[in-house]
């Protein structure tokens, strides 16, 4: 159970500010609300000519991220009083999800990547120019939030490989025309929403495009998909598929809800002699249950949705203290925290955090391991802008190898690792962290249920595939291009753009061209799409040990050159 207090969990969102903190964003955002309310009026739309109108728009406006505005297509005013309607429909939970399909079309852009750009012959250019014209006419109009980059690129690159087959240029602006849908959703915004929502698409064989992910201030959800992959130009059909498989959706749910229910009424009556307590699995070995009267608290370090994390000590012993919030605590959070308390107390290596107790008797809910003084990495990186010499990051990256190795010896899948979940010690000792969403592998060896952080999540992960623990390799690879670069993954995209970029384009961050050659290799052998031809990590070790020994060789070397270059000049001095 992640508590990072700035960072996305899979399928929820990423902390957006509400405030008029950025006078820049205020104003693009007045500009782009009196531009709307003008076509609207213009238009002559009818709910735009009521009393009162402009004042709800400007709330609507209001209740949504600043970013919002800045990607919305003002030439497509109407949308935003969809979206508005939408919202105001979520409001009922009759209507949840309250969605909408309407067809729009992609075009390439009209710089570089046009197909002016394509055609090097006159005649042929002409020819593109028209049809490429006939198609700005076409009926369908384009995605709400304009052309953007993703799908541009998408659009140019189906031009040129129709192109590169031979066909005429008609036929490839053809190509360009064929339509896509928009999906747009509308709901009670909640944690890994985004993943059932992409889940959902996939079930009737929809591929996403592109995605705009957004929170309303009172919790609700806007969420607007470009996909294709459903034949058919029309609409109707596809709402009658997306009603059938919500309504599926939902009555698993109601299924899984009455499982997890008689479950608890089980346990309830198992564990009489602890009564108000959360059941942790026990095979009787050890004891780490903690008196919270022998927990001081110092300073609060870190704070998130779902709970608190403190410096303190137990015992007179320094640790860091994780409290779970009592007011958010659900059926979902007290199993992942049982997961975390199960899990940890059953490992024990200098690469993983120690785990110290727990008190599971509510409301004190909370998770005791031993203090980490210098922090997590994503911090050292993001918020202290700090930079790692090639011998640290081998350090780094040979300590978070080791400590994955022991997980995955002891069939413990991370799920979630990512630099935030990478913690240092005062002696510089990397270990690896939190393990609310870690599972222990089945005996089939592969798992379905989706969970981690989009910018480092395993596409296999992403698409709700099955998976191994080869899914943490992966994440390791993004871990290690950060340590490499000191950049967030994607920080152009947004996560859930990433995720879609990752499985649907083959995406993967860009290595730098003075990277050491052989951890640019196993970047890429770490990243590979299909898991089976990523290394594990006993291998992952053994490759950096490789790298380490290089990385010496060469300092000492440079060092006897310079110390020889050193004594040859003196010499020459002595010599005049």
């Amino acid at each position: 159970m992640a508590i990072e207090e700035d960072l996305e969990s899979c399928g929820s969102r990423p902390v957006e500010s509400y405030s008029q903190a950025n006078p820049r964003h205020h104003m693009q955002k007045l500009e782009v609300y009196n531009e709307v309310l003008r076509r609207l009026q213009e238009f002559n739309y009818e709910e735009a000519n009521l009393p009162g109108f402009d004042d709800q728009l400007w709330l609507h406006f209001n209740r949504l991220p600043a970013r919002y505005a800045l990607d919305v297509n003002v030439e497509r005013a109407e949308d935003v009083l969809t979206h508005k309607r939408l919202l105001q429909l979520a409001e009922d939970p009759a209507n949840r999800p309250a969605f909408e399909v309407r067809l729009v079309q992609v075009y390439p852009v009209s710089n570089g990547m046009s197909t002016e750009s394509i055609h090097s012959d006159c005649s042929m250019k002409e020819d593109a120019q028209s049809s490429y014209m006939a198609i700005r006419q076409s009926v369908h109009p384009p995605p709400t939030f304009g052309s953007s980059p993703n799908l541009e690129v998408l659009a140019f690159q189906a031009n040129k490989y129709n192109v590169e087959d031979g066909d005429s240029a008609v036929n490839s602006a053809s190509l360009l025309s064929r339509p896509m849908h928009e999906i747009t959703f509308s709901t009670v915004d909640r944690p890994k929403l985004l993943s059932e929502l992409t889940f959902l698409l996939a079930e009737i064989g929809l591929n996403i495009q592109e995605a705009h992910a957004f929170s309303t201030v009172d919790g609700f959800s806007l969420d607007v998909f470009v996909v294709d992959g459903w034949a058919r130009e029309e609409t109707e059909e596809l709402k009658n598929a997306l009603e059938k498989e919500i309504l599926k959706f939902k009555e698993q749910s109601c299924s899984k809800q009455a499982s997890i229910s008689a479950a608890s009424k089980q346990n309830e009556t198992r564990i009489e002699s602890i009564p108000d307590c959360v059941e942790i699995p026990s095979d009787g070995t050890d004891v780490w249950e903690i008196d919270t009267d022998h927990l001081k608290f110092e300073n609060k370090v870190a704070s998130g949705s779902y709970g608190d994390l403190y410096r303190g000590t137990y015992c007179s012993q320094e640790v860091a203290i994780k409290i779970l919030k009592p007011e958010r605590v659900s059926a979902e959070m007290l199993r992942e925290f049982s997961q975390e308390v199960y899990i940890m107390r059953k490992i024990r290596h200098k690469n993983v955090v120690q785990f110290i107790g727990a008190c599971t008797r509510p409301p004190n809910l909370c998770i005791v391991t031993e203090f980490m003084a210098r922090g997590s990495i994503y911090d050292f990186l993001h918020k202290q802008k700090g930079v790692f010499k090639l011998s640290s990051l081998i350090k780094v990256a040979t300590d978070v190898s080791r400590g994955m190795n022991y997980l995955h010896q002891n069939n413990i899948i991370h799920r979630d690792l990512k630099t935030a979940n990478l913690l240092m010690d005062e002696n510089e000792v990397v270990k690896v962290a939190d393990f609310g969403v870690a599972r222990v592998q089945t005996q089939s060896g592969v798992m379905t249920a989706e969970t981690g952080t989009y910018r480092w999540m395993a596409p296999e992960v992403i698409e709700h595939k099955p998976y191994d623990y080869k899914a943490d390799v992966f994440s390791f690879a993004i871990v290690l291009w950060e340590l490499l670069t000191g950049e967030l993954p994607y920080s152009y995209l947004t996560p859930l753009q990433a995720a879609v970029g990752v499985v649907q384009k083959g995406l993967r961050p860009t290595i730098p061209k003075n990277a050491h050659p052989k951890l640019a290799e196993l970047l890429e052998r770490c990243w590979r799409q299909d898991p089976s031809q990523r290394p594990n990590f006993s291998e992952i070790i053994d490759i950096l040990k490789q790298i380490a020994k290089e990385v010496t060789n060469d300092k000492e070397e440079r060092r006897r050159d310079k110390s020889s270059a050193g004594f040859f000049s003196a010499l020459i001095r002595g010599h005049h």
